[in-house]
């Protein structure tokens, strides 16, 4: 299942690149944590599911 950790952690990286950019924008702060949240997310998620840790 390493094409959906792939995924996972791909989409996580847009995630956290487009905070920084509404971080560059200063856009509301709430928009910026919603995003942070979804990035860390989808990062732990797809670092979890490469099973590298057992």
């Amino acid at each position: 299942m390493t094409g959906l950790s792939t995924i996972l952690i791909v989409v996580g990286l847009f995630l956290l690149g487009g905070v920084y950019s509404f971080a560059q924008q200063k856009l509301p702060r709430g928009v910026i944590g919603l995003l942070a949240f979804g990035a860390a997310m989808c990062l732990v998620a797809g670092v979890m599911r490469l099973d590298v840790w057992a």
